[in-house]
C-alpha cells in the first residue's frame, strides 16, 4: 500500500469529474477496474491536506488519467494545446477511453492545405481590386476545429482503415460494409461505386457508376482517409470526357462529362473495357449538365481533404476544367447569367417542369465556378478563364439573390405586381402575372424564413422548394448569411412538409391531377408524392447536415439523422420514399441504393467531426457583397 500526501489542483478535479461521468457508462458495460472510479474522483475532491490511501487498482486509474490528459494536451501535429480548447464537456462524455490510447496520430499538413484552400476573388492577382482577404461568416468554430483535427481523420466501424473514437450507431458498420460491396474495379483498381446493389428487379443502368451518385461515396472515402478511389475516379472520368460524343449524328460539346460508365469484362480475351453514357442511352436522351460541375467540386474536395494539389495541377485536369467552363461561359443570346437547361439534365432526370433556369443547376454552376477559381493555374490559358469566372460570379450572385429569392416581403411584393411594364425601370422585370401565384404558397411561407424558388423565366416563376438547390446555395455561399439563416428557419418551420418521417423532400409540393399530366407527360413513376415529384430521398441527408453545420444549426441535422436511423437499415437502404410524410418505401425504389448509404455515412461523419465541412463548403467572398438593388422603385 502507498500513502500519499495529495494536493489536488482544481483542473485535475475537473478532468476527473468529467472522466468519472464517462466511467459510469463504462461500468454499466461490466468494466471491472472502472467500478471504483467514481469513489476515486470523490476522494480526490476532499481536502487537499488529507492523506489518502490508494489501492493498486486506483493507482492504475491514475495512470489512465495521466495518459489521457497528456494525450489531450498534445494535438495531432505534435504541438502542445490547452485541453479546454480541444474538447467541450459534451464531446469528452462521448469518448471511448478503451480506444483512446492506441489511436494513431496523423501529421497535419495544414500549411499546404491552407495555402491551397480558399483562393477567393479577393486573392486573384490579375486585378488590383481583389486585395482584401476573406473571412468565413459561419465557420469560425469549424476553422478552430480544423486546427485540431485532421481533415482526413478516418471514421466508420469494423472497417480495415477505421480508428473510430466515438460510440457509433450500429448502422454505421452495416453501411460501410454495403458501401464497400458496391465498389467497381477496373484493371485491379477501384474506380467508383455502382448506383445500387439491388438485383431483385431489372438492372437498367443501376449497375453503372454515375458521376452525381458517386459524389457522396467519394466524400465518405475522403473523410475515412481513403483518397485512392477518388483519385482513380477523377482520372478515369477525365479520360472519358475526351471521347467523341455523338447522339443521332449530332456531336456534343467537347467538355461534356459522362452521366455514367460501366466496366465490361471479357473473360475470353481476359480484358476490361469502359463504356460511357453521355445521354444517348438515358431516359429522354438528355445529356447531364451537372456531371461536369460535380466533377470540379469533387476535384476541389480531394485537394482540400488530402492537401495534395498535384492532381488538380496535372495538365489533363486543368484542360478538363477549361473544357467544362468553355461550355458554361460561352457567349450567346442569353440576357441572364444563369444557364439555360432542358428537363432531365440533373438529379431530377425526367420531365418535371424544371427546364429553363433550374435552381439546382444554378447553385451547382455557382459552386463549380468558385471551385475552379481555386484550382485553375494562372498561366496564359488559366488567367483568361479566371477573369471570365470572376465576372460571371458577380453577375450570377446578383441575379440569383435578387430574382430567385422569396420570403414574406417578396411574396407580398409579387402579389401586388403591375404587368406590362416597359423599360429598365420596371419592377416586374419578367412580366409575372400575380394571378399565377399558386394557392399553396400563401400557407407555406412562414413569417420568418425564405428560400430560392425553383425557376425564373419570362412570365413564369416556379415557386416549388427544391432541397438540393437550396442546400448547395448555402454551402457555396451563393446565399447570403441572412438568406442561409432564412432557409434553415423555413426548414424548421415547415418540418412536417419538408422532412416528415424520412428526410428529405426532393421538392415541395408535389404536382397533381391535370397539372401533373401536363408537366410530367403522365409519367407513371413521378406520380404525386413519389420519386422526383415530392418523394423523400435519404441521400439528401448529407447536404442538409452540411448546411446545418455551416449555419450553426447542428440540432436540425441530428433530428433528421435520428429519423433516418429509425428505418433506413430496416428498410434495406431504399432509393426514395413515397407519401406526404415519407412513410412508404417508394413503389419502384431500388434497395441497397449506394448514395442512400453514402449520404448517411457522410452526414454522420460530418456531425461527429465538423472539420470535414471544409471539403464540401466554401466561405463567403466579400467581393460579392454588393448592394442588391433590383430597380429604382424596389430594393431587396
Amino acid at each position: 500500500m502507498l500513502y500519499l500526501h495529495v494536493s489536488v489542483s482544481f483542473s485535475l478535479i475537473s478532468v476527473g469529474s468529467i472522466v468519472g461521468h464517462r466511467f459510469v457508462r463504462l461500468t454499466k458495460e461490466g468494466g471491472g477496474l472502472l467500478k471504483n472510479s467514481l469513489s476515486l474522483v470523490l476522494r480526490l475532491s476532499l481536502s487537499p491536506l488529507q492523506k489518502i490511501k490508494f489501492s493498486s487498482g486506483e493507482l492504475a486509474i491514475f495512470e489512465i488519467l495521466e495518459n489521457f490528459t497528456v494525450a489531450m494536451d498534445v494535438s495531432q501535429n505534435g504541438n502542445v494545446k490547452n485541453s479546454e480548447s480541444l474538447f467541450s464537456v459534451g464531446e469528452i462524455e462521448e469518448i471511448d477511453f478503451s480506444k483512446f490510447m492506441d489511436r494513431p496520430t496523423r501529421p497535419l499538413n495544414m500549411d499546404r492545405q491552407r495555402s491551397y484552400d480558399e483562393r477567393s476573388l479577393s486573392e486573384i492577382s490579375f486585378s488590383p481590386r481583389y486585395s482584401a482577404r476573406n473571412t468565413d461568416y459561419f465557420s469560425r468554430n469549424v476553422d478552430h476545429l480544423e486546427c485540431v483535427y485532421s481533415p482526413s481523420r478516418r471514421s466508420g466501424l469494423n472497417t480495415p482503415m477505421s480508428h473510430h473514437s466515438f460510440d457509433p450507431h450500429p448502422m454505421v458498420g452495416e453501411a460501410w460494409e454495403a458501401l464497400r460491396r458496391s465498389l467497381v474495379h477496373f484493371r485491379g483498381r477501384p474506380v467508383g461505386t455502382i448506383a445500387a446493389l439491388d438485383n431483385s428487379d431489372e438492372e437498367l443502368n443501376y449497375d453503372q457508376v454515375f458521376v452525381r451518385d458517386f459524389v457522396p461515396s467519394a466524400f465518405a472515402f475522403l473523410m475515412n482517409g481513403e483518397p485512392e478511389i477518388v483519385r482513380n475516379f477523377i482520372l478515369k472520368t477525365l479520360r472519358l470526357q475526351s471521347w467523341e460524343k455523338k447522339i443521332d449524328r449530332f456531336q456534343l460539346g467537347e467538355g461534356v462529362m459522362p452521366a455514367s460508365f460501366k466496366v465490361l469484362h471479357d473473360p475470353i480475351r481476359n480484358s476490361e473495357t469502359l463504356i460511357a453514357d453521355f445521354g444517348e442511352s438515358a431516359i429522354g436522351r438528355v445529356a447531364p449538365v451537372d456531371s461536369g460541375f460535380w466533377w470540379i467540386i469533387l476535384l476541389r474536395a480531394y485537394t482540400k481533404s488530402t492537401g495534395d494539389s498535384s492532381l488538380a495541377e496535372l495538365p489533363e485536369c486543368q484542360k478538363g476544367m477549361r473544357l467544362i467552363l468553355s461550355l458554361c461561359l460561352s457567349e450567346g443570346f442569353d440576357t441572364f447569367p444563369t444557364l439555360l437547361c432542358a428537363d432531365g439534365c440533373c438529379m431530377i432526370d425526367r420531365r418535371m417542369g424544371v427546364y429553363g433556369h433550374p435552381i439546382e443547376i444554378q447553385a451547382l454552376f455557382f459552386m463549380a465556378l468558385r471551385c475552379a477559381l481555386i484550382l485553375l493555374k494562372q498561366d496564359n490559358e488559366g488567367k483568361e478563364f479566371v477573369e471570365r469566372i470572376v465576372k460571371r460570379l458577380q453577375a450570377l450572385s446578383f441575379h440569383m439573390r435578387s430574382y430567385f429569392w422569396i420570403d414574406m416581403k417578396q411574396l407580398n411584393d409579387i402579389y401586388r405586381y403591375k404587368t406590362e411594364e416597359y423599360s429598365h425601370t420596371a419592377v416586374n422585370k419578367f412580366n409575372v402575372i400575380p394571378d399565377s401565384l399558386p394557392e399553396w404558397i400563401f400557407d407555406f411561407m412562414p413569417a420568418r424564413g425564405g428560400y430560392f424558388i425553383g425557376n425564373v423565366s419570362p412570365a413564369r416563376m416556379d415557386f416549388r422548394w427544391f432541397a438540393l438547390g437550396n442546400c448547395i446555395a448555402i454551402l457555396s455561399s451563393l446565399a447570403t448569411p441572412e438568406q442561409s439563416t432564412a432557409i434553415m428557419d423555413l426548414i424548421e418551420s415547415r418540418w412536417e412538409e419538408l422532412v416528415g418521417e424520412m428526410p428529405l423532400k426532393v421538392c415541395y409540393p408535389a404536382i397533381e391531377s391535370h397539372e401533373w399530366q401536363i408537366v410530367t407527360g403522365c409519367d407513371p413513376k413521378n406520380t404525386r408524392w413519389s420519386y422526383h415529384n415530392g418523394g423523400s430521398w435519404p441521400v439528401l441527408l448529407w447536404v442538409l447536415t452540411a448546411a446545418c453545420i455551416k449555419t450553426g444549426r447542428p440540432q436540425i441535422a441530428r433530428r433528421a439523422i435520428d429519423l433516418a436511423e429509425n428505418r433506413l437499415l430496416k428498410d434495406n437502404w431504399p432509393e426514395y420514399y413515397d407519401g406526404k410524410l415519407g412513410r412508404f418505401i417508394g413503389k419502384q425504389a431500388r434497395k441497397l441504393q449506394t448514395w442512400s448509404i453514402a449520404g448517411y455515412l457522410v452526414a454522420k461523419m460530418m456531425l461527429e467531426d465538423p472539420s470535414h465541412l471544409g471539403m464540401v463548403s466554401l466561405e463567403e467572398d466579400k467581393q460579392m457583397k454588393t448592394p442588391l438593388r433590383r430597380s429604382n422603385s424596389l430594393t431587396f
